[in-house]
């Protein structure tokens, strides 16, 4: 404690100004020791016009750091609310939108589907994805298996079945222990595990951020692969996980969260989409993708304008968690949620506030979106059901009209 107080005494000494901030925000206590205990402390001050920066940190009171350690306040976005917006991924992949040459590529980027697939043989194809985010969640643990479920969601969403996974990871590894790191992988490990998979390998940067994610690598039969773009007129829409994790865990980001709704978010995006690879074997599903951050109405319309057709969305049949309506009315929503809506929002009929708020909501690990042939509906919600879900029609498709998805 006394060397503390001797530099600061000498940072006043010979420094325009000094100043504390702790993680990312200016602290406005005069106590130094409710600033360090616990957790890091920045000593940033100016002399002659420069910037410098101390870094103290694994400070020997307080407790135990990676006990304090909040992830989600060492990045600007959270899960996959951190993806680039709809509008502005459209200039980046301008020059990836045509069909492939190869003809074993079965699929590639042009439909923006969840992963590429390449033939085996006549029967089989190899599926490839990859995601990675930053911290949509504290706990390193569940981070780890949160970032390893939504990754493992594009295979089930092509009705493939994982074979294995290798980890991305970028830590900041002069802002956070190590060992922190470690647990976020013991957390994609234990999903993988949970898969039926292992996690075989992968790669690691010093980055500003943490970061983590999988590269998943998969296999599906040529007649149970399924695409986000072969919908047809008249087929129902069913949806598996209800909307407003973004919501929640905005809330939690803010410390906002009601103790009755602490661990609700978590443990739905913890929840893997196995049953994709069961609705791959069933004729009756035409289309499948799955929901992520550019909201439920966002790949509503990749569904729609890839099958050049529009879909018709029940919104009072919507699925949602409990309480998000509290949150929104206390201002608990995500940056994306303006975003996604301002990159889409042309190829939608004219909603509500309220409508907005909750189907562009940034989903990380979100539920399947799929399409149903009416005259196989009725075998799809049997084989849900077997599976522990009870689901409803949220809407169907119909003939194209001015506008990709109309809500109604």
């Amino acid at each position: 404690m006394a060397l503390i107080f001797s530099l600061l005494r000498l940072m006043h000494r010979f420094v325009a100004w000094p100043g504390i901030i702790w993680g990312r925000r200016p602290c406005q206590s005069n106590s130094v020791r409710n600033l360090i205990q616990g957790c890091n402390l920045w000593l940033v001050f100016r002399t002659k016009g420069l910037v410098s920066i101390i870094v103290l940190y694994d400070l020997p009171w307080g407790g135990s750091m990676q006990k304090d350690i909040r992830l989600t306040q060492y990045s600007r976005g959270a899960g996959c609310g951190c993806k680039i917006p709809p509008e502005e991924l459209n200039v980046i992949l301008a020059d990836s939108d045509t069909p492939s040459s190869d003809p074993f590529l079965w699929v590639n980027g042009a439909f923006r589907d969840d992963a590429a697939v390449y033939e085996i043989d006549e029967e089989r194809g190899l599926v490839s994805t990859t995601d990675f985010f930053t911290p949509i969640i504290d706990d390193p643990f569940d981070f780890g298996r949160i970032s390893a479920a939504n990754a493992l969601s594009d295979i089930y969403a092509m009705g493939a079945d994982p074979l294995m996974a290798v980890a991305i990871l970028g830590w900041p590894v002069s802002l956070l222990p190590l060992e922190v790191a470690r647990e976020v992988i013991r957390g994609g490990r234990t999903a993988c595990e949970s898969a039926g998979i292992p996690l075989a390998g992968g790669h690691s940067i010093d980055s500003l951020e943490p970061i983590f994610g999988l590269a998943v690598t998969g296999v599906v039969s040529k007649k149970g692969l399924k695409r986000n773009n072969t919908a047809r007129v008249n087929d129902v829409i069913y949806l598996t996980k209800p909307l407003g994790v973004g919501i929640l865990t905005t809330a939690e980001k803010i410390s906002q969260l009601r103790v009755e709704d602490i661990g609700v978010a978590r443990d739905l995006m913890c929840e893997l989409n196995k049953g994709g690879s069961q609705f791959g074997k069933l004729d009756g599903v035409t289309a499948m993708t799955d929901v992520s951050g550019f909201g439920l109405l966002g790949h509503l319309i990749e569904m729609a304008d890839g099958a050049g057709i529009t879909a018709r969305l029940n919104y009072d049949d919507v699925p949602r968690l409990q309480g998000v309506s509290h949150y929104l009315a206390e201002g608990c929503m995500p940056v994306g949620t303006l975003r996604n809506f301002a990159s889409y929002k042309s190829k939608v009929n004219t909603i509500d506030d309220e409508q907005r708020d909750l189907l562009c909501d940034p989903q990380t690990s979100g539920g399947l979106l799929i399409a149903v042939s009416p005259e196989e509906e009725g075998v799809f919600v049997s084989l849900a059901l077997g599976l522990g879900m009870k689901l409803l029609p949220i809407g169907k498709f119909v003939k194209r009209k001015d506008v990709s998805v109309e809500v109604v």
